[in-house]
């Protein structure tokens, strides 16, 4: 009797800490809605903000992305921005964990942000965003969680495609979306990055958004057929770097506050060839 009650106690405990999008858990640790309704509304949000394009004097540019930043704590953040005007970027990207899905940390985050100043700045939503109702509260101050964005350069032009993978799964229809953007849209440019939240090999033994091995093996498909350079991510909160077919896999540590190796990751495309490091704070 006592092993089938923590038999049950375990998969509960398991149900309520995950991020499934599935299970309706009063919008405590989940999302209400579906991947596939965040992307419908990331849609509609696109056809009234078209995408940008980035356009650099020389064929030489930074790109600083940043995971798991958990505001909260805004000490790792700032250095980042500080870091940020010292390197003058083309664009910054933050794939998601920006806060905790609740309303004052959006806030506290969304005002940091603004330090950016003229520094384009992008964000995807992660799992922690979602918490909380909180895609409620991502989408009307950030917008689309779906999207890509361009980098024109005075020879050639590179492509940067986000995705929204805070619930654990791209989702059918989002997956439709990416695969006709990189069979119609990617051919036209010269380098292609992908920058999400779910890292594609996890390491890290968690309950939270494992992703779904099928869809992995589609994805990783996808990414070698259509030559996608380099796939950045966040989530497991340790940096590491793997290469699948022609695909560099980047895991990202997180800039969390008080967090053991916090840092972002940085690379730079020069004549069309990519070079990249970690950096820690």
């Amino acid at each position: 009797m006592e092993h089938k009650i923590k038999i049950a106690a375990i998969i509960i405990l398991t149900l309520f800490f995950s991020a499934c999008n599935y299970a309706d858990l009063g919008g405590i640790f989940i999302s209400d809605e579906s991947v596939n309704q965040r992307f419908e509304q990331s849609m509609e949000w696109n056809s009234q903000n078209p995408f940008k394009t980035i356009t650099v004097t020389v064929d030489e540019y930074t790109i600083l992305t940043a995971s798991d930043i958990h505001v909260g704590g805004t000490t790792n953040l700032d250095i980042f921005i500080e870091d940020s005007k010292t390197i003058s970027p083309a664009a910054v990207v933050m794939v998601g964990d920006l806060a905790s899905g609740q309303v004052e940390d959006f806030d506290v985050f969304k005002q940091h942000i603004a330090n950016f100043d003229t520094i384009p700045y992008f964000t995807v939503a992660g799992n922690h965003d979602l918490y909380f109702e909180g895609w409620n509260e991502f989408f009307p101050r950030f917008g689309s969680s779906t999207y890509y964005f361009t980098v024109q350069t005075p020879v050639d032009k590179d492509l940067f495609i986000c995705l929204d993978s805070g619930g654990g799964t791209i989702g059918t229809k989002q997956l439709e979306w990416f695969e006709d953007v990189l069979i119609n849209i990617r051919p036209n440019y010269r380098r292609c990055v992908v920058l999400t939240h779910n890292n594609f090999f996890r390491f890290r033994r968690t309950t939270s958004t494992n992703p779904n091995v099928e869809e992995v093996r589609l994805l990783l498909e996808l990414f070698t057929k259509n030559n996608v350079d380099l796939a950045i991510t966040g989530h497991d909160h340790v940096k590491d770097e793997q290469t699948f077919g022609n695909t560099i896999h980047i895991v990202m540590d997180a800039l969390k506050d008080e967090t053991e190796n916090a840092g972002y990751f940085q690379f730079n495309i020069k004549n069309g060839n990519i070079d990249y490091k970690f950096v820690n704070l």
